[in-house]
């Protein structure tokens, strides 16, 4: 395909250039470049060319939990994030009994063996089951447990390698210990849903965590004689922070405070979407919980804590505009480079350069996603246009 008169995201800016792709690849990025014989040609006159987004944190979506999703379901969600300009993404298990997460994991193998029309799964997340009781969230507290590496090599050993993150609280007996060998594992290592203090999260950095999942929820807050785990992973320049920018989950001005202590190039947005998201209100469950989403708002059914969202990272990327007062060109590594430089794809994904995936996403000048394009194939238009 070629692609022609778009503005083109490169090198953190946007170029007036054409695109052109072979197989699943990006083959060149020019000037005036010249169509060949039979090439199929799209003109983007008036809008712009992006990396295709990438959800490392949803549970759900149109309906479908991830914990009781069959492979057909997860191809629905796959087909529902390209409408939304999401390439690729990570399927989160919420923590649950093993024999779910077993079913879970299961159902991911055989997704693989589908034909693909829509985003690509590029993995697993689990999220817990060693997390703190008192940080829970929305997690089921009867089902968390303390560390125990020979439960993460029994899930792994099933995933056939394909668990690559892993949310705990480093607080827990045994939960520094056990992030290198979860590393070794080849699972990146999150700290959330956690009350650890400041030292406990530097100690767990320096023992390999990457990342802190929603950065800002679930977890034992800055004090200022008591940094906690909030502070560790604002101050630690080289952690990654979750961030769900719906408006809900954080203040406008807690989003711009985390990207002022960061940096556009260490946030990663995430929706932690649940199984209303691109539905209306009403009942639904996340994992074994029953919750209610009201104004777009999900909790718990029987009150108190939030239940994930009913983001979608295109609303995200419109959020963090108009939340940070920052430029589109310097939030758009949140959706895409930083989760790809997270589990090593930044060669391949993330960025629009040659040789890299063909993985793209067209949008407006309102932001909306016009067309996205997973590893070369055209997944979504907006009403055939494009």
């Amino acid at each position: 395909m070629l692609f022609q008169n778009g503005s083109i995201y490169i090198n953190h800016g946007f170029v007036v250039c054409d695109l052109r792709t072979v197989d699943d690849r990006i083959c060149e990025i020019g000037t005036a470049l010249k169509p060949a014989e039979d090439e199929e040609i799209h003109d983007l006159t008036g809008h712009k060319m992006i990396p295709g987004f990438i959800d490392i944190h949803t549970h759900g979506a149109v309906g479908i939990d991830v914990n009781h999703a069959s492979a057909k379901d997860l191809e629905k969600m796959s087909v529902f994030f390209a409408s939304c300009g999401t390439t690729g993404w990570l399927c989160s298990v919420l923590t649950d009994t093993e024999e779910i997460t077993m079913r879970a994991i299961d159902a991911f193998l055989e997704w693989q063996a589908l034909r693909h029309d829509g985003a690509l799964l590029h993995g697993i997340h689990l999220e817990g089951p060693f997390l703190s009781p008192a940080y829970k969230g929305a997690m089921p507290e009867q089902m968390l447990r303390l560390p125990d590496i020979a439960l993460i090599r029994r899930y792994q050993d099933r995933a056939k390698g394909n668990i690559r993150y892993i949310t705990i609280a480093p607080e827990l007996p045994g939960a520094l210990e056990l992030i290198p060998a979860l590393k070794e594992m080849g699972i990146c290592v999150a700290i959330g849903h956690s009350a650890a203090d400041y030292d406990t999260s530097i100690r767990a950095i320096r023992a390999g965590a990457v990342a802190a999942t929603h950065t800002g929820n679930a977890m034992r807050l800055l004090h200022q004689r008591e940094p906690a785990i909030f502070g560790a992973v604002l101050e630690e320049r080289n952690v990654f922070c979750e961030m769900i920018c719906d408006g809900l989950h954080l203040h406008p001005a807690t989003i711009r405070l985390i990207l002022n202590a960061k940096g556009c190039e260490r946030v990663i947005a995430i929706t932690d979407s649940v199984m209303a998201a691109g539905l209306g209100d009403g009942e639904y469950m996340l994992g074994v919980n029953e919750i209610v989403v009201k104004d777009g708002d999900a909790t718990l059914k029987d009150g108190g804590s939030r239940a994930g969202s009913t983001l979608t990272l295109d609303r995200a990327l419109r959020n963090l505009v108009q939340f940070s007062g920052r430029s589109l060109e310097s939030v758009i590594p949140l959706l895409t480079e930083n989760p790809a430089h997270l589990f090593s794809m930044e060669n391949s994904r993330g960025v629009l350069a040659p040789d890299g995936k063909a993985d793209l996403v067209v949008i407006d000048e309102n932001l909306s996603v016009h067309m996205t394009v997973v590893e070369g194939k055209v997944v979504f238009r907006k009403n055939g246009q494009i």
